[in-house]
């Protein structure tokens, strides 16, 4: 199967299934829940870090790249987890985080003990630039007693390689080979887009120093370098880059296949519309002019220059999507409905993140005291600093933090959520008793309506492999697109705002098919009224 017919499923494994009694999700949860995920038909796992770590960044402060953290089990649990997704048709991507390490690495120690072989790891300077680091303050911190200063473009535990020394490459590549021979066929690459550095590292004021370092030249040439060494060798294995602050035409680089670089690349500017001036710790509605703008260029583009774009609206960062995007309760069910058409029979790779098919909402926490992710910390301060009162400062974070898709997957109605027999590491979302799995799975819609859009990528070639086009752009309520292959087409309409609009369906599409929609018993006509939130999908 290409990897454009696959549909890739997210789990952040602190959070979705703890069968130990700790509170804290485990490899053997995953295990247990494979056949869950095989009636949801998705072909691929992406799992959140679950090496060795000292958990300063959630995990993505690796402290060994081919050891499993303790807290999520053993090598032999993820052994037992990888045979038994492939039994049931799913195979495992790994999050490989590629430009730093955790300052607990045994390289950066031994390093720090004066070896130079391994300082020559680092990116190490007598002098620090003015560059800032994306979890706020200076890039550099000293390096030991040394008077030299070591570069972490993140948090100051998490100590950049130098991709310029062939010798930290062939470590790199050594732990793909790793991985691969233990027969996983997906490597999500974290923020691969600022490994490669400057040679000559200089000041630079425009945008905290992130033009010094993100899509350089050099980025292509090393990543081309690992895919040949490594992934490349087998043409079963997808990749997708995580590209930080990127543009379009890099994008169309990093996927081009005759360029042999990545499969697929994750941007995150559709995230960003709802925040005011540019700003995250903001409560602003979404600008829907923005995000459709925002679709339907990447869209066209990587389109026309065989570029592949990795579709999402949730992961571990990011809060849910409905929350943000669908107005009132009462929307939940067609809203969730028409989030998920509008990516998933996009040009692209869907991903689903853990909760989404069955439309789980924010958790909706009473106070600061529940959140544990430092950044919404930190946020809260600098906003009460900054003069906000603390219930708005609370408001803010509340709608903005990476806690809110982090809480427990709520499985049953019980009081962990049937996450956990004790209480979970983080407090379980208030709506436990109205959304969970079990509800759904015996009377919901949310996930038969995701099987079905799985089902129908697999079906239809134009969904997999058709080209897109931008459709009545300058519609303020719909966001809309057709795909085109070979002789076939699909409509797909979306309306995205809880009041109803009419649209003009083009004549090529008044003899087609409905292949999916939101609402019941919808019919083609000239002219179409779409209800809230409605989704139609037309094929002919």
């Amino acid at each position: 199967m290409s990897f454009k017919e696959k549909v890739i499923y997210q789990i952040y494994p602190k959070s979705f299934m703890d069968t130990n009694r700790d509170g804290m999700g485990d490899l053997q949860g995953i295990t247990q829940k494979i056949p869950y995920l095989e009636k949801l038909g998705i072909d691929m796992i992406w799992l959140s870090p679950i090496y060795k770590s000292p958990q300063k960044d959630n995990g993505y402060d690796v402290a060994d790249y081919t050891a499993i953290n303790p807290m999520f089990g053993t090598m032999a649990d993820f052994d037992r987890l990888i045979e038994t997704a492939k039994a049931h048709g799913i195979e495992i991507m790994l999050d490989m985080v590629f430009n730093h390490v955790s300052i607990e690495h045994e390289w950066f120690q031994k390093a720090l003990a004066g070896e130079k072989k391994y300082q020559d790891y680092f990116i190490l300077r007598d002098e620090p630039t003015d560059w800032i680091s994306k979890f706020g303050g200076n890039a550099w911190a000293p390096f030991g007693d040394s008077g030299k200063y070591y570069l972490h473009l993140y948090d100051v535990t998490q100590a950049d390689l130098d991709w310029r020394n062939p010798e930290v490459r062939e470590e790199l590549f050594d732990v793909l080979h790793f991985w691969m021979d233990k027969g996983i066929k997906g490597f999500r690459f974290d923020v691969i887009n600022v490994i490669g550095k400057d040679e000559v590292l200089k000041d630079c004021p425009q945008d905290d120093g992130k033009p010094a370092y993100t899509d350089r030249p050099i980025n292509h040439e090393y990543i081309q370098l690992m895919n040949r060494a490594t992934f490349g060798k087998d043409p079963e294995i997808v990749t997708v880059g995580e590209m930080s602050s990127t543009t379009i035409e890099n994008c169309v680089l990093y996927t081009n296949r005759e360029r042999e670089e990545l499969t697929m690349t994750f941007n995150f500017h559709h995230l960003k519309v709802d925040y005011e001036d540019g700003r995250k710790w903001t409560q602003a509605p979404f600008d829907f002019e923005k995000l459709k703008e925002l679709f339907h260029t990447w869209g066209t583009q990587m389109s026309e220059e065989q570029g592949w774009n990795a579709l999402f609206w949730n992961n571990h960062d990011q809060p849910r999507a409905i929350n943000r995007f669908i107005k009132g309760k009462e929307h939940r069910v067609v809203g969730a409905k028409m989030l998920a058409s509008m990516i998933h029979l996009n040009r692209g790779t869907p991903y689903v993140y853990m909760g989404e098919e069955i439309g789980m909402i924010d958790p909706d926490f009473d106070s600061m005291e529940q959140y544990i992710d430092i950044e919404s910390l930190n946020a809260y301060q600098e906003l009460l600093d900054a003069g906000i009162k603390p219930q708005e400062a609370f408001e803010i974070v509340k709608s903005k933090s990476r806690d809110n898709s982090r809480i427990p997957v709520q499985w049953t109605a019980e009081q962990y959520g049937g996450f956990s027999e004790v209480e979970p590491w983080i407090s379980v979302g208030k709506s436990v008793p109205e959304i969970n799995v079990e509800k759904e799975l015996k009377e919901g819609s949310i996930f038969s309506y995701y099987q079905k859009l799985i089902q129908l990528r697999k079906e239809y070639p134009v969904i997999a492999k058709g080209s897109y086009e931008a459709f009545v752009p300058d519609n303020q309520q719909i966001y809309g697109y057709i795909r085109r292959f070979e002789n076939h087409r699909l409509l797909v309409l979306n309306n995205f705002f809880s009041k109803e609009t009419t649209i003009e369906v083009p004549k090529e599409f008044l003899a087609g098919k409905i292949l999916i929609s939101n609402y019941d018993d919808p019919k083609i006509e000239e002219q179409i009224i779409l209800k809230p939130y409605q989704s139609l999908a037309i094929y002919c």
